[in-house]
């Protein structure tokens, strides 16, 4: 922690403040908890030098207020949904903690931040290992090689439209509707043509990729911790990823005529 005796100028804080406010969007924006969040942003403009660092989160935004000496400085940032990424999460806590320990100065830290991007796997190996962890679910549930191979096909294709979509900036409620009605219509293949002996495990396994599990997660913690508008707002989002991932399972259906696991 820096020395009380340390002045900074205006300049100084409102580039403090800026840091701050920076580093807390990254982690708004890739999935971190709000209080993680709040923590991170304050401590690394305590470590910086300011007297205190005061932070406002909502869904979409975060505002913050450094005071040194009596003197305040607030900024906001928006913050739109990046995706969950944790290596970002890690990369800036990392860089708090340096700051802490007085490795890193000023300019380090701005430096360090801006270099700071999301790691993404290769597109097509996620959407192997996604397909291999579906059907590896129908297959724990008792369906037999002609119902893993199908779950295989369905939920690679699956992620691979969704992967489209996104890469197209829709939004995620489009992207999760027709991701899950292009899933369940493969899978759905299964029942018309009975393949395998439980062909309705193809289509209840192939669509697990579309559980907002981590949202879901982010919600509770920030409503058990105390932070209620934040909980409810990442639950209100998951709940409607749910809905449409749902309306576009039953579309599906209904198109092949078959109910398989409901």
């Amino acid at each position: 922690m820096p020395s009380p005796e340390i002045s900074l100028t205006e300049p100084q804080q409102r580039e403090i403040s800026r840091l701050a406010v920076g580093a807390g969007q990254k982690l708004l924006q890739h999935g971190a908890e709000s209080t993680l969040v709040m923590e991170v942003t304050r401590r690394l403009g305590l470590a910086l030098g300011v007297d205190s660092v005061e932070v406002s989160l909502s869904a979409s935004s975060m505002v913050i207020t450094t005071l040194h000496r009596g003197r305040c400085i607030t900024t906001t940032r928006r913050c739109q949904d990046r995706g969950i990424n944790m290596q970002v999460v890690t990369d800036i806590q990392r860089i708090c903690i340096m700051a802490e320990r007085g490795l890193l100065d000023l300019e380090s830290v701005h430096d360090r931040l801006e270099e700071v991007q999301p790691m993404r796997y290769n597109r097509f190996l996620v959407i192997v290992m996604i397909g291999l962890s579906c059907a590896s679910f129908s297959r724990l549930a008792g369906g037999d090689w002609p119902v893993f191979a199908l779950t295989f096909v369905a939920s690679a294709v699956g992620m691979f439209v969704r992967q489209e979509i996104a890469h197209a900036h829709f939004n995620p409620l489009v992207n999760f509707g027709v991701s899950a009605f292009v899933t369940t219509l493969i899978a759905g293949f299964g029942q018309v043509y009975h393949i395998g002996e439980t062909p309705f495990l193809a289509m209840a396994s192939s669509v697990l990729m579309f559980v907002p599990g981590f949202p879901l997660i982010n919600a509770v913690s920030d409503m058990v911790k105390g932070y209620s508008n934040m909980g409810i707002a990442r639950w209100t989002m998951a709940s409607l990823l749910t809905l449409s991932t749902s309306l576009g399972i039953v579309v599906a259906m209904n198109v092949l005529g078959v109910w398989g696991w409901l």
